[in-house]
């Protein structure tokens, strides 16, 4: 019991003498937690005591460690109390602590101006609360790569054959010299594991730096009266944090103020539905938690580790062994590749046998090798092993172990340069799924447009306004009122005065900079006379917002609303002309506001109306009640226009994707109007377009047609305005159904459905919510459209260099299966030892992959029509050129085979290595024709590949070591001037045969329809 008492003396004096410096909320705060701190030790001392009669627990949720000594610069509060409160919902716990307003002066918060936020309130915070960061599981080790190259088969079957073929050469040429051909296939397989490790491991690590980078979301905070952007890792316990629709909650608080706030919680309880978030019923919020409606300000209370959301993602690590589908085309490929080369492996195993049973085969004397009884058992033991080792052999060269390797260089190598190039990849199968991509819907603001808005059209009547000073002192006041108090935004002013900051969304800074500048608005002094009583606030679906206040000075209701020009005018009844006079909106003045609406519009501007009502007396207790805000017979208070003007570059890169036969459509919520003028602007749509009506719809046209009236227009339309993310969605289903592959842009938490639901998923990195950024892709890291067609070159990049690759590796495994199986069958045995397969492989493999898949995107990547989703990963051209290839090197390797000898007048050793060395050779001259699978220029843009270069220069140099200086390993000769020449000669006829056979036309139809890779 004593040890369970000992507390510190001096610690008890600390909790129960409160300071008389302490100020009346702090010294409340203290009393309240001496109090908690000594009911808890007298509690669980009379549980102790009473355990065996009482039935009640300890405590329903106040079990909480108490920290008695706190960290000095906030010793009055207790840390693991509040965070428990909050974990835990308990409001009559927060009302024992005083409610928020008394954990925010506990915490040195003002709830209106934030923290100091100097370096050293900063770094006190994180000493007495810790920091916003989370440990991560370690990272996975090198040796963790290599432990998974070793699982796939292909090495398993490789690693077999070395283990027989090590066996059989010392078996047959003793340990000096029968090491060779199985000691260079362990090489080979070390190197292939190697290379793969490597790439991996990098890829991984790559993985991590991007995941750091996408985790380091910027938050909104209010720091000393001034609201600024800061790193989510930057956050404190007893910041102020601004919530939006879209956010993500960056720490566990409470609410402060703010208005119709709901927070999907579904990523840490698993509801779907929306919670309310308020200051009466349930002010509590938690880190990783995601804004679905309203806007408000919360108090953080927890950061880090002590959030559920920490805790929860300090134990999951990020699998990032994705498996891309062309990955799997190609694991399938090669799996295909090794069947066929073990079937023929097994054919030539039976036919070596039988030849030998049979009597059909002779030694080095001429002499026949099996003579029934009287050979002897050793020679026949020896002569199998010789027969398994060629079939080992074929097995080996039959096996293209380079092709997934080269999936893994050319995405990861595109990846990187994609990064450079403002795209953030965040699932591997969108670099390749952006090549085959037939269709983009992209949004306008911000994508096609800078997103620099400004207001430089004001309209009041009837009238445009040219001088704010003409404007009528009732109605000037009213917009400053609409703009002050409707808004998200804020305006912020330096002690002088001399600065002012505005902060928000594009759209409200531009209407806030016009009030505060041109009407002069001090939103401040405006906010001291109101009392807002409840506010809607503006999403995709409404495109408004409004407010219900109360003026202090006589009690009066008003409503204020802002939003898309012609949908508060449809609200209207009356508006405010030029003098300040209210006059009726009958149908001929409305129909003059519409061609106003429309003329703004038509110069590609965003027109935005404000409407203003006061509710009468008898109706202020319904109004009041309700909590709904009036939306008829409002006053229309005036229109402005906000220009945004299109991005640089956006029009040539629209016409860059309509020239690769990719459709670009417009999906924007501005009128049509509008977006017919910015998309004729940015090349979406041609001048003279649109003259049926069928290229430009509203999206509640879209909407309302039948599901076959949908299908039929679909594939017509450009542009659709005043859309829903509803009918975003329903735009990229119809899409998918028509068979197109599907990319589509967005930046708002309602376009998340439309973003999982397409092929790729482009979010904006700027503009773009937390919400939308996770249901992405890719993310388009400057916003801009031009990026999203560079993304588009690069996934064609991809494919393009893939494809490359598996001409020119098919092409090494046919012509290499090919000559030994004819060689083996006819003469019994093979040109090729495997040591020397395995470097061919080798130095095609890794260095052929490396340097074919990091060629750059070409013009001509964006001349040809988009890769469709079902066409086969082998195409007529390839067929056509790796068969042409194959065939050349069959025969002259074949002629070499059977007539070298006497043709050369060399010996058989000699005669054998010039078939090694001009086979290699080969495949050089052949890695030049593998660039261009079309083109018959294959030189185009070589200079600018100084990897390819290099690579070539070394195969070449390490071909020369190896024939010249590696004889007994590689099992060569070395060969005089002469004879280099005629190698280098047969293998650069691989050139205008490559040129030749470009010229062949092929059908449409595929080569080996039937089958399926």
């Amino acid at each position: 019991m004593s040890s369970f008492l000992h507390v510190s003396v001096s610690c008890i004096e600390s909790i129960i003498d409160a300071p008389a410096t302490l100020s009346k909320p702090n010294k409340r705060w203290h009393l309240a937690f001496a109090t908690i701190y000594c009911s808890r030790a007298l509690h669980s001392l009379l549980n102790k005591k009473s355990k065996k009669t009482s039935k009640l627990p300890l405590s329903t949720h106040s079990s909480v460690v108490l920290n008695v000594e706190p960290h000095l610069a906030f010793s009055y509060i207790d840390h693991t109390s509040l965070t428990e409160v909050v974990k835990k919902k308990n409001l009559d716990q927060l009302r024992e602590f005083g409610g928020v307003a008394r954990v925010a002066d506990a915490l040195k918060t003002d709830a209106k101006n934030g923290i100091h936020g100097d370096i050293e309130d900063i770094a006190r915070r994180q000493k007495a609360f810790g920091s916003n960061t989370y440990p991560r599981p370690p990272a996975k080790s090198f040796f963790y790569f290599v432990l998974e190259a070793f699982k796939d088969l292909t090495i398993l079957i490789l690693l077999a054959c070395a283990t027989l073929s090590l066996g059989f050469g010392i078996k047959e040429h003793g340990l000096k010299e029968g090491w060779y051909d199985g000691g260079s296939i362990y090489v080979a397989v070390f190197l292939v594991i190697s290379v793969s490790a490597v790439s991996n491991f990098r890829q991984n690590r790559q993985f991590e730096k991007l995941s750091k980078v996408s985790n380091n979301i910027k938050v909104e905070v209010v720091r000393d009266g001034h609201r600024q952007q800061i790193s989510i890792f930057e956050i404190v316990v007893g910041d102020v944090v601004c919530l939006k629709i879209g956010d993500q909650v960056a720490a566990d608080g409470f609410f402060l103020h703010g208005h119709s706030l709901q927070v999907d919680e579904s990523s840490m309880t698993g509801e779907s539905d929306h919670v309310e978030v308020n200051s009466h019923h349930n002010p509590f919020l938690f880190s990783g938690t995601k804004v679905a409606d309203g806007y408000g300000q919360m108090l953080v209370t927890s950061v880090g580790m002590d959030t559920t959301w920490g805790e929860m993602m300090s134990t999951i690590s990020r699998d990032l062994n994705e498996q891309t589908p062309l990955q799997a085309r190609l694991n399938k490929l090669t799996s295909s590749i090794g069947k066929v080369g073990l079937a023929v492996a097994f054919l030539v195993l039976v036919v070596l046998v039988v030849r030998y049973f049979t009597g059909n085969t002779e030694d080095e004397n001429g002499n026949q090798e099996f003579n029934g009884g009287k050979t002897k058992a050793n020679d026949i033991v020896n002569a199998m092993v010789r027969i398994i080792a060629a079939a080992v052999t074929i097995v080996v060269v039959a096996i293209p172990e380079g092709l997934p390797l080269a999936v893994t260089l050319t995405l990861a190598y595109s990846m990187k340069r994609m990064m450079a190039d403002q795209a953030m990849v965040r699932k591997l199968s969108a670099c390749e799924t952006m090549g085959s991509a037939t269709t983009i819907c992209t949004d306008k603001t911000g994508t096609l447009t800078m997103n620099q808005m400004k207001v430089t059209n004001y309209w009041l009547g009837k009238e445009p306004v040219e001088d704010s000073s003409s404007i009528d002192t009732h109605v000037l006041k009213l917009i400053q009122q609409g703009v002050a108090l409707n808004t998200t935004g804020s305006v912020y002013r330096d002690a002088l005065g001399s600065k002012i900051e505005f902060s928000g969304s594009p759209t409200e800074k531009a209407i806030l900079s016009w009030a505060v500048l041109e009407l002069d608005m001090d939103m401040e002094a405006i906010k001291q006379y109101y009392a807002i009583l409840h506010v809607e606030a503006f999403n995709s679906e409404k495109k408004r917002s409004g407010v219900l206040m109360r003026k202090k000075a006589d009690n009066t209701l008003h409503v204020h609303w802002k939003g898309a020009a012609e949908m508060i005018l449809a609200m209207c009844s009356s508006y405010y002309d030029a003098s300040g006079s209210i006059k009726n909106l009958d149908d001929g003045e409305r129909m003059t506001f519409e061609h106003i609406i429309q003329g703004m519009a038509a110069s590609s501007l965003r027109c935005i109306a404000f409407a203003h009502v006061q509710i009468p007396e008898e109706e202020q207790e319904i109004s009041e009640g309700m909590q709904k805000l009036k939306e008829d017979s409002l006053t229309l208070i005036g229109l402005v226009g906000i220009k945004d003007p299109c991005r640089k570059g956006v029009r040539k890169a629209v016409e860059d994707c309509q020239y690769a036969g990719v459709n670009v459509r417009m999906i924007t919520g501005d009128n049509v109007f509008t977006a017919r003028a910015i998309a004729t602007e940015c090349g979406i749509l041609r001048p003279d377009q649109d003259m049926n009506g069928e290229a430009v719809v509203e999206g509640e046209v879209f909407r309302n047609y039948t599901p076959e009236e949908r299908m039929e227009k679909v594939g017509k339309i450009r542009v659709m305005a005043r859309s829903s993310p509803f009918d975003k969605l329903l735009m990229v289903q119809c899409l998918k159904q028509k068979g197109h592959v599907v990319a589509v842009t967005g930046d708002g938490t309602n376009d998340a459905p439309a973003l999982k639901e397409a092929d790729i998923g482009l979010s904006m990195g700027i503009q773009g919510t937390e919400v939308a950024k996770e249901s992405s892709d890719i993310i388009i890291l400057d916003d801009n459209f031009a990026s999203v067609a560079t993304v588009l070159k690069w996934g064609r990049c991809v494919y393009n260099n893939i494809q490359k690759f598996i001409q020119f590796q098919l092409t090494v495994n046919v012509a290499a299966l090919v000559i030994n199986f004819v060689a083996a069958v006819s003469a019994g045995e093979v040109p090729l030892t495997a040591a020397q397969l395995l470097w061919v492989n080798l130095i095609m493999d890794t260095l052929g992959a490396l340097a074919l898949a990091t060629e750059q995107p070409t013009k001509e990547l964006m001349e040809k029509p988009p890769v469709g989703r079902t066409e086969p990963l082998i195409s007529n051209i390839m067929w056509r050129n790796l068969l042409a290839q194959a065939l050349y090197q069959i025969a002259i390797l074949l002629t070499l085979q059977f007539k070298g000898e006497s043709l050369f007048g060399v010996s058989e050793k000699v005669n054998d290595t010039l078939i090694f060395n001009t086979f290699v050779l080969c495949q050089v001259f052949n890695e030049f024709n593998a660039r261009k699978l079309e083109k018959k220029n294959v030189f185009k843009g070589l200079h600018k590949n100084k990897l390819f270069l290099g690579i070539i220069g070394i195969t070449i140099i390490l071909q020369v070591v190896m024939v010249e200086f590696l004889k007994k390993f590689a099992n060569t000769e070395r060969l005089n001037w002469g004879q280099w020449g005629t190698c280098i000669g047969i293998a650069a006829a691989s050139w205008p045969i490559g040129w030749v056979v470009k010229c062949i036309p092929v059908s449409e139809k595929p080569f080996l329809s039937y089958l399926k890779w």
